[in-house]
């Protein structure tokens, strides 16, 4: 979006409210330090001078301006209380700075009016005013007046402050020089898909933290580094002048497009620091800005609908069972953070058997969906719904690509390689254990099966997490074996003729690879899948076609799991700022030394299991592992469709 500078429209703009196109005050046409040739007599230049935190003098035909502690050339709204140069305000009596506060005032704001002029110190009131100020009402205002400020400088702090105690992304990116993962990478995320031009170089409207006037100003800025969300930002002025620059979320309510406070009514104050660089500065924005592009006029607007999720609390769901994966159960949305369900399961009393997943995950079905496939469930005891429960509309869910089964397809006792969702970190030699309908497949690791099947998985057929035989081998990648096997190392031809057993065709599998963005090295936030409450800082460490290796900073590599790139599960930098959910910060060097690390251990452990190919059931699991803590299975996989794609699998031996 290219700025604008209409001189006609700004002129007619001027009779009405006399600001300009940047909304700036019509009289900050230059600045001056000399003040002693045009101040009024009763006004010398050692009056002025205890102010020099505050907006420069400002002169208008002659006329100097000076500050609203009782001199002339300023004026303080009375209804909003916000302070500007007095010929710029709204009426003969210059009482408001627009004509929203002139008719808010004379219709039923005069309380507010009051509590605005308690707000800025030394402003008397009017008579109007007088006749409401009894003295109970006035210790009323002046107390919640207190109460508000409070209020700004807390809602300041947290803005200002980082989501994890010890943590900022900013500080990690700027010490270690890393790259975020643009948003653009993230379809299901806020502002995946509408993103846009932001990039670096684009300017916007945000608060001036430079600033000592009692009023909220604003200043314009361009962003200097783009990470996820999260924005690098330096106000106009300062050049190469770094030492004020700060990061903030671009998604936040206090980042604006350029026009905004024109049209909203809002100053636009330089920083203190640079005031004196330049003396005509509406000139300098107009030099500035034309030709730049700025956020579009609905940004905000975007945001918000991006962020508003279908699913709501007390949505009846299937969700897998995760105690026994082979199955499903009922769960209840117990609440939606940033488009993440937690899932209370239906039977729980005390609502803490519960899951999270990502709406999108391809574990969450609506109610009916086991019984249409063929998939085991397991019946509540509960015989009716709960008084306020309500089944979730089957819309909702994520659509699987359509299959044709009616030719060759995947038959029971065919091999695969899959994502074992169990351990994450590795792709293991599988068997299709029972073909359901409409594509969905289940599947069990060779040699950790429970002999009652309960730790089958169900896998659809267009799956990113399943490949066809070979598929490690040729991109490199470390293919864990049967538990047991004994001929290593693992070769596909000789365990197909040991066992008797074919390759499913290599044409079943989804080998469509979309042009996804991510590069080795990008950050990102991710959620652990072994603990899927956790978001946690992340890195990509290696891109194989679609398939992701993500790894949790801090921790070591055994801990790293192999995720689709279009997994819900994958969030940009600043998703958990912008959403609210909590992040997990970077495990400290104390913690990845320390082995006694209650956590650490407890990760220790899984992986000791996983290394030995301890496999048990997953209720073994959770009742011998965790001590009574859940466990929970892959969420990763997309079904989507992609744009791309690319054949990236090994000739089948016959």
């Amino acid at each position: 979006m290219l700025l604008q500078t209409d001189k006609t429209e700004r002129s007619s703009q001027v009779e009405r409210k006399h600001r300009d196109s940047f909304g700036m005050f019509d009289g900050y046409d230059s600045c001056s330090e000399d003040t002693s040739s045009s101040s009024s007599s009763d006004e010398s230049e050692e009056e002025v001078a205890p102010l020099p935190s505050s907006l420069p003098i400002i002169k208008n035909n002659g006329q100097v301006y000076t500050y609203p502690d009782g001199k002339s050339g300023m004026a303080t709204c009375e209804m909003c209380g916000m302070v500007g140069v007095r010929d710029a305000f709204y009426s003969k009596t210059k009482r408001f700075c627009s004509v929203s506060c002139s008719r808010s005032y004379s219709s039923n704001s005069k309380k507010a009016s009051i509590l605005a002029r308690l707000q800025v110190a030394g402003k008397p009131p009017t008579k109007k005013a007088k006749v409401l100020q009894k003295q109970p009402l006035v210790a009323k205002l002046a107390a919640y007046a207190q109460y508000q400020a409070t209020l700004q400088n807390q809602a300041k702090t947290k803005a200002a402050a980082v989501p994890v105690e010890g943590f900022s992304w900013g500080n990690y990116i700027n010490s270690n020089s890393f790259t975020a993962a643009p948003v653009t990478c993230f379809k299901h995320a806020p502002m995946g898909t509408c993103w846009g031009d932001i990039a670096e170089g684009v300017r916007v409207e945000v608060p001036n933290t430079d600033c000592s006037l009692p009023t909220k100003v604003f200043w314009i800025a361009g962003i200097v580094k783009l990470a996820g969300y999260n924005a690098l930002l330096r106000y106009e002025g300062f050049e190469n002048d770094s030492s004020l620059d700060f990061w903030c979320n671009i998604c936040g309510s206090d980042i604006h497009p350029v026009g905004w406070c024109a049209t909203s009514g809002k100053p636009l104050v330089p920083p203190r620091s640079i005031q004196h660089k330049y003396t005509n500065w509406k000139a300098f924005l107009v030099k500035r800005l034309t030709g730049a592009k700025t956020l579009p006029p609905d940004f905000s607007q975007k945001v918000s609908e991006s962020m508003q999720y279908p699913f709501k609390t007390s949505m009846r769901v299937e969700v897998v069972d995760k105690t026994h994966l082979c199955r499903t159960r009922v769960a209840v949305v117990d609440s939606v953070v940033g488009g993440r369900l937690r899932l209370v399961y239906e039977e729980s009393e005390d609502k803490t058997d519960d899951f999270w997943c990502h709406m999108y995950s391809p574990l969450i079905h609506h109610i009916g969906w086991s019984r249409s496939i063929g998939h085991r469930f397991k019946r509540s005891d509960i015989t009716k719904k709960q008084d306020g429960h309500f089944d979730a509309p089957p819309h909702l869910f994520t659509k699987v690509k359509e299959v044709d089964a009616a030719g060759e397809w995947f038959k029971e006792g065919m091999k695969l390689e899959a994502i074992d969702p169990l351990n994450l970190s590795a792709i293991c030699v599988a068997t299709i254990r029972k073909v359901l309908a409409d594509g969905y497949l289940m599947i069990g690791i060779d040699g950790s099966e429970a002999a009652d099947g309960s730790d089958w998985f169900c896998y659809h057929a267009t799956s990113p997490s399943i490949f066809p035989v070979g598929f490690c081998e040729i991109n490199m990648i470390e293919l864990t074996p049967p538990r047991g096997y004994a001929k290593l190392p693992f070769k596909w031809f000789d365990y197909l003729r040991e066992t008797d057993s074919i390759a499913a065709p290599v044409k079943l599998f989804n080998k469509e690879v979309p042009n996804h963005g991510f590069h080795v090295g990008m950050k990102l936030e991710a959620v652990d899948l072994m603990e899927p409450r956790l978001v946690c800082v992340a890195t990509v460490t290696r891109i194989i076609h679609r398939l992701l290796r993500i790894h949790f900073d801090g921790w070591e590599d055994e801990y790293d799991q192999w995720v689709d790139c279009e997994s819900p599960d994958l969030y940009p930098v600043g998703w958990c700022q912008l959403t609210g959910y909590q992040l997990q910060p970077p495990a400290p060097q104390s913690s990845r030394d320390s082995q006694s690390s209650s956590s650490k251990q407890k990760k220790k452990a899984k992986s000791q299991q996983y290394k030995g190919h301890k496999k048990m059931t997953s209720l073994q699991l959770k009742e011998e592992l965790l001590d009574g803590e859940e466990y929970s299975f892959l969420q990763g996989t997309s079904d989507q469709e992609s744009n791309g794609s690319a054949s990236y699998y090994i000739k089948q031996e016959p």
